[in-house]
Formats: structure tokens, sequence, C-alpha cells
């Protein structure tokens, strides 16, 4: 049925029906499910203060904003849903086990190992390993993802268990929090001398989000102060309550940098997965699983680190991982050896593919290349609408023109290269969420993983951008072009460096804050009558100083006569002065305010730059 809507325009109104869209939309893609005039919706938008083009992607808030207005609901696809429909049309289903229960065999329990940042993850890998990793890294921080395989002997029987690496400062969060969601079980590190910290807290919610059992390793029993019961009294509070105490979650007392207790540490691990999951996987299908990391190397090109979850990945498998495809040309373990193939659970680097893919990207091998370039490409266009629709600044009619002329609106733009998927993603999450007030926007106009080249270049030039290296270096002439044109590029190897100083830059953004300071009162015991400089008031004053070229208000019977009146002239005796002092006498003219009586008080002060929290 057709209706006349807002502003004349007339267009379908809806009954309250619900229409599908997946983000990122366009008005020309809403159009054609409600059988509309894309045109019809764009005045529609200007009526309702918005300007918004045909085929411009546009965020879900206006999505939403415009059904209302039409009476429809509109039903925002997530990602996962939006990929799986994907792979539906092209009859591939992810995320299950393919064949009967006999076709199922038992695989490595996935381990992710949390906690607060100091409290000894790194060095738990590291003995676990028998490999120094810290020394590798700036700061002491882990700062990327790789995972490992390891094996244990439990009643007897060799089992292997798979450690997923993920870095412990709570800039990672949302590394941390995939990579939760890619594990079987959780080793919570709790130091024995510090306690439960925020980041325990922290790490301990994204474990329970995730549904994934616990098993709490209570590191640096041997350091002075150490108190295993008081870590166990304090996450009894958090709903970890241990086996002694009649609980379910295994406690295991530990000494990363001694090497006490790992074994019973593994073994815990394999006993919890043994009695709370059914960890089993078809290892004949065709390979499906996770990107853990990945990166762009000079002589091998993009390079992941994937964990096969279900089938079976070998050398010359077609896959495709996010929004990139290729053939594996080669696989590497953790130990840097060759293998020919990777069944469940098993973490291995690959070689081959098209681009570099995003930490948490799924992958999955599929029978053609064909197939694997048109899944890559539908899983980049989604991405990129959806990116711009979470750009785009949004302004209403009325404001627009006043917002840019008052300057008002200002915004930070970032290019951001790093050395790995993971690290950039995670920057760019810990930037967004910088809190620095309504006034200044933060927009990162590109993201990825290699050196800083000449594009990057010219979209910083164009854009008025800062681009930001991390672990990564300018390319070529990259550097000399930036030099020419002006272009700020800063280089990082710790990421708190990086986020204090863009923090710091946004917060020099802001339009700076004043606040009033009392300077003096002076009470006026005499108005003398100056045909030259009007009336002159001869004050006492009481508190503080009066000083020249302040402004000053006019208090009578304690209230406001006169406000914004400036202090032009000050005498004492015969002699011009710039202050006078508290219990001092004086002359104060206010320039051409006249209205002045015995016992007004003058109240001098001045607004000075409030600095930011």
């Amino acid at each position: 049925m057709q209706a006349p809507s807002v502003g004349g325009v007339m267009l379908p109104r809806g009954n309250g029906q619900s229409v599908r869209l997946s983000r990122g939309a366009s008005l020309t893609d809403f159009a054609e499910k409600i059988n509309a005039n894309p045109a019809s919706l764009v005045a529609v938008m200007m009526n309702l203060g918005e300007m918004v083009t045909a085929t411009q992607s546009v965020s879900d808030e206006t999505l939403q904003l415009l059904a209302g207005e039409m009476n429809y609901v509109v039903e925002i696809v997530s990602p996962e849903e939006e990929d799986r429909e994907l792979l539906e049309s092209f009859d591939i289903e992810f995320g299950e086990d393919e064949g009967d229960e006999e076709d199922l065999v038992v695989r490595p329990p996935v381990v992710t190992v949390m906690g607060h940042v100091d409290h000894g993850k790194t060095r738990l890998l590291d003995t676990i390993r028998k490999t120094n990793v810290v020394a590798g890294e700036a700061g002491g921080i882990t700062q990327h993802i790789g995972a490992y395989q390891v094996a244990t002997e439990v009643n007897g029987e060799e089992r292997k268990i798979t450690f997923i690496d993920t870095p412990g400062h709570e800039a990672f969060t949302a590394m941390r929090a995939r990579g939760a969601k890619s594990t079987d079980i959780a080793i919570l590190v709790v130091a024995a001398n510090d306690g439960v910290m925020p980041q325990t807290i922290e790490a301990l919610n994204h474990a329970k989000a995730a549904d994934v059992p616990i098993v709490v390793a209570v590191n640096k029993i041997d350091v002075e102060g150490a108190d295993p019961t008081k870590v166990r009294g304090q996450l009894t509070e958090f709903g970890l309550v241990a086996e002694e105490y009649g609980g379910d979650t295994m406690f295991v007392d530990i000494s990363a940098k001694q090497g006490l207790n790992i074994d019973s540490l593994l073994e815990a691990v394999v006993l919890t997965a043994d009695a709370s999951l059914d960890l089993r996987a078809n290892p004949e299908q065709d390979a499906q699983g996770i990107a853990i990391e990945s990166h762009l190397d000079r002589g091998r090109g993009a390079v992941s680190t994937v964990l096969v979850q279900r089938g079976t990945l070998r050398i010359g498998d077609t896959m495709v991982v996010g929004d990139a495809y290729g053939r594996v040309r080669a696989m590497l373990d953790d130990n840097g050896n060759n293998v020919e193939e990777a069944g469940p659970s098993t973490p291995v680097l690959v070689l081959g593919l098209t681009n570099v893919p995003g930490a948490g990207d799924n992958f999955l091998v599929v029978d053609e290349d064909r197939t694997a370039r048109q899944i890559a490409e539908k899983r980049a266009a989604r991405e990129r609408n959806a990116n711009f629709a979470r750009r785009g600044v949004r302004f209403s009619l009325e404001n627009l023109d006043e917002a840019l002329k008052a300057g008002l609106v200002q915004e930070l733009n970032l290019i951001i290269k790093g050395d790995a998927s993971g690290s950039v993603e995670a920057l760019e999450s810990s930037l967004l969420q910088l809190d620095v007030g309504e006034e200044v926007d933060i927009r990162v106009l590109h993201r990825g993983v290699g050196a800083v080249t000449e594009s990057d270049i010219n979209l910083a030039t164009g854009s008025d951008a800062i681009v930001i290296g991390f672990n990564v270096r300018a390319a070529g002439r990259a550097q000399q072009m930036a030099e020419r044109e002006g272009v700020d590029v800063r280089y990082y190897s710790v990421i708190y460096q990086a986020i204090e100083e863009i923090e710091a830059a946004l917060k020099g953004m802001l339009k700076p804050e004043y606040e009033e300071v009392e300077l003096g009162t002076a009470e006026i015991r005499e108005v003398f009558k100056s045909s030259k400089l009007g009336n002159i008031a001869g004050v006492l004053v009481r508190s503080g100083e009066v000083k020249r070229n302040t402004k000053a208000r006019l208090l009578r019977d304690g209230k406001v006569i006169a406000e914004n009146l400036n202090i032009s002239g000050l005498r004492r005796f015969k002699d011009d002065v710039t202050e006078i002092r508290e219990g001092f006498e004086g002359g104060i003219n206010l320039g051409n305010f006249n209205d002045i009586k015995v016992d007004d008080v003058i109240a001098t002060y001045e607004m000075r730059e409030k600095p930011r929290s």
C-alpha cells in the first residue's frame, strides 16, 4: 500500500514486517527489499535530517531510523549468520563434523593461558615449551599470538595438548576473547604473592563467556609472601571453588621459574578435559578451523598460523581463510619442521595465501580454486561495506554547516601498519576505545600488515592522517615521500607507548576547558568623580590581590549588579600600579562603567585553562 510519509514523499508503508539486511547495507538494498524507489528513501532521510546517498553504506542506526519511520522492522544479520548463509549458498557446512559417531576420533584439548600481566603466563609457556620467548619480546610483553603442541604422560599414556599463546595485557582484550572462543580449556594463572587482580577477573569473565572449563595455576609459590590458600579463597568469590573445598575446579600450585609441578598442571588439563568435555573430531573430512595469527614474510609472502579443528589439512589443499584464499604450498609445525598433513587440534604455519587474513578468521578447505576465490571476494566486499558504514561520520542537516564553521567536529585520522594482523587489530581496538570526550573522533582509515608503503603515504597526504608503524618501517621511497609531503610517520615496538601517545594527541585536539579563578575582592569605601575618567572607586582590598586588566564583577548587598567588567586603571595614591594586595588601599577605574556606590564589592577573577585529566 502506498501512503504519504514525512515531507509528502510517497513510499511504501510496512505493517511491522521484518526486513533482513546485512551490515553496511545501502538505501538501494533496503529499497529492493520493500519494492520502493531508492530516490524516495534518500528524500525521506533528508527530511529526517540526514544526508545519505542511495548507494552509500549506512550504519545500523540509520537503517533502523528509516525503517521505524516507514513502519518496518530492520533485522541486521550478524556476521556469523551472514557467513553461514554465504557458505550455505556454496553447499558448505561450517562448524559441523561430518559422518557418524564411529567416524569421530579423540583429539587433543586446545588450551589458552590467561591471567593478569606479570603473573607469569609467558614464563609458564616458556617452561612448558623449553624455549625462551621472553628474551625476544619487546618490553617483556608477548606481542603476537602463536600456537604450540606439547606431549605429557597421564596414567602411563602419552597425551598431547595444544596451547594457544595469547598476550596478557589489557590492550589485547579483543584477541584474548577470541582466544577463549577457539579454546577447550583455559588455564588461569594467578600469582600466589599478588592474588586476584583486575585482569585476572577480566580473563575469568572471558573464559566464562566462552563457556570453557578453567584450571587454575597458582604461580610463584617460591616467592616470599606467597599464599596459595588466599588465592583459593579469593577465587571462591568468583565461582571457582577448589576440589579440596568441595568444588570442581582443579588448582595446581606451580613455579614457572623453578619448573615446579608443571607435569601436575598438564595432567590437570588432561583430566579436566576427560571429565568435562567430549573432545572428538572427524579427521577424514575437509579441514576446517581458525586462523590464530598471520603476518607478511618478506621471503615467503602471506603466512598464517592456523588451528585445525576438524578434518585433516594437507599440502595442495585449496583453502579460504577469512577474505584470503590460496593453495597450501607448505606447512610447518611449531618447531619449524615441514609437515605433510595436520589433523584435528594441530597448529601449523601455512604458506600459499593471496593476502594476510585476520586473527580469528575461520578457514575451510574447498574443492576448487574458483569457489575459494568467490567466497573470499564476497567476504571482503561484505567487510568493506560494514567498515564504510562504521566509519561514516553522521551530521544532521541542521548542524552540519554550523559544526564545520565553528570547528566543533574534529577528527584524528590514522593509518595503522603492523607486522602481524593480531597486533594491528588489537591496537586499532584499543585506540577506538580511548575515552577523550565527544568533541574529538578517531578514525582508522586503513589498517594492514607489512611495511609502510607509498600508497599509505598517499592516503595520509590526502586525508591529513598520521601513519603508525608497529614493528615495521617505511619501505623504499615511502620514507622520502613522507618527509617531502610532511606526513607524520610514527614507529612503535611496544603497544602501550602507541596508545599513550595517541591519547595525548587526542587530548591535545580537544578545545581547552577554562575555569574561573578568583584573584581578589575590594570593598568600595569612597567614590571619586573625574571629568576625564568617570567615577573612580576608592577601595580597600579585602582578600587576595587586585590586578590591572583582569575581569571583575560588581556585587551590591551580595547580588551581582554587573558582569564582565574590566579593571582598566589601578592607582596607589598618585602612582599607576599593576596590582594592589590584601590590606592596602587604592583607586580602581572600571572603564566606562560608572554605576558604583559605597559598600559595593569589586570581585576580580581570571579564566585559566583547565588541564585534561
